[in-house]
């Protein structure tokens, strides 16, 4: 299914400024790009959270080897982007888009964003991995602004740890329907602290006694496919 990305409401207000105003005959009218994109879920038996798609300006919202942000912990444990599309928002955001549902092992969502032209425009997706703790997949801050019309990238990517939560894989501390607990808790109890490649799960069946998973949700790398598209 495609979605299509809304424009902030501080974007329409200024664009509807900006008409009312007198000026030339020959102004040159905003140049609009439609961007789409197109998530796969490569894992065998990790269904993903509604997908995350931003356009936006500025930094990444994770950085290998960095302690994760309180909006990046909600999604990576609890599958929630709200926070981090309101956070990359608020950094400089053109147009994002959410999944309404979550995205079965092997299944697809796709997005088209419709924005003025930015060459200086970036775009971060991001999702869950909802039978783990802090699993998620994504990246973050990639230039798209200067993508010619039909033009077009494709990806796949591994599994990130948020580094926020313990991968204990305990009954109640996971979303997903292996487990169906609380997902995010504001608790730190990752000694490491910080996002980086994520090991795998382990599962009760070799030897981690506090697990509920077992060897049907292990995933390998990678997790997800995601293809990019200037569509015009």
């Amino acid at each position: 299914m495609t979605r299509n990305g809304k424009w902030p409401l501080a974007a329409l207000a200024m664009l509807g400024l900006l008409a009312g105003c007198g000026g030339s005959d020959h102004d040159d009218p905003v140049e609009m790009r439609t961007l789409r994109v197109s998530v796969t879920n490569l894992t065998a038996n990790q269904p993903l959270s509604p997908v995350l798609v931003s356009l936006h300006r500025g930094e990444p919202a994770w950085r290998a080897g960095a302690p994760a942000s309180a909006a990046l912990e909600r999604l990576a444990e609890g599958g929630d982007g709200s926070a981090l599309a309101a956070e990359l928002a608020a950094a400089g955001g053109i147009v994002d888009a959410s999944g309404s549902a979550p995205v079965a092992p092997g299944g697809r969502d796709s997005f088209e964003l419709r924005f003025p032209a930015a060459d200086d425009a970036v775009l971060t997706v991001a999702t869950m991995l909802v039978n783990t703790n802090d699993g998620f997949s994504g990246f973050s801050a990639l230039p798209v602004g200067g993508l010619d019309a039909g033009a077009g990238r494709s990806f796949v990517l591994g599994a990130w740890d948020a580094g926020t939560e313990d991968n204990a894989e305990a009954a109640g501390s996971m979303p997903g329907p292996a487990d169906g607990g609380e997902g995010f808790n504001p608790v730190r109890d990752d000694p490491r602290e910080a996002v980086r490649i994520h090991a795998g799960v382990v599962g009760r069946q070799d030897g981690l006694a506090s697990s509920v998973l077992d060897s049907k949700h292990r995933f390998d790398n990678p997790v997800l496919r995601v293809e990019i598209e200037r569509v015009r």
